[in-house]
Formats: structure tokens, sequence, C-alpha cells
């Protein structure tokens, strides 16, 4: 259920707000909603909360399925063995 909420708020502060809101695609309602919860939350909340992935991380993750059994830290070996011959 949503609420309508009015701030008295520096008009400077609402600009930069506004403006920090639209370069990262999202509504200064959402942003100071988001902030308030994080506010209100407990310990024990906190703890069970699921990671929220940015759309900026999400853009960057590999589109291809890693086999199970990849082993990164040989892999990297290998890159840095032939990199540095």
């Amino acid at each position: 259920m949503n609420t309508k909420l009015t701030l008295k708020l520096n008009k400077d502060i609402i600009d930069k707000a506004k403006e920090y809101a639209s370069e990262h695609n999202r509504s200064l309602s959402a942003i100071i909603e988001a902030y308030l919860k994080a506010l209100t939350l407990s310990k024990k909340e906190e703890k069970n909360l699921p990671v929220e992935i940015s759309s900026f991380v999400r853009s960057l993750s590999i589109k291809s399925e890693i086999p199970a059994d990849f082993d990164y830290k040989k892999e990297l070996g290998d890159y840095y063995t032939e990199k540095y011959k």
C-alpha cells in the first residue's frame, strides 16, 4: 500500500537528488523508500535480505555457462604463464 508523504527540504538538495535519481534511472520516491527501509531494518531482518544485483553489475555478467568443475585458479595461472613467457 502506497501512502503520500509531503516533506519540506532544501531546494538545492531536492534538485541534486532528482538529478542523481535520473542518472541512475530511479525515481526519487524509490530512493527515499529504500533509504528509509534500510534505516528501519532490524539486525535480524538485515541478515535475511537477499542480495540485490544492480543493473550495472547485471550488464557486466557473461552470458555463457561456466562448468561446475571450472578451476579458475588453474586457468588464471595458465593465463599468466602464457602472458609472461
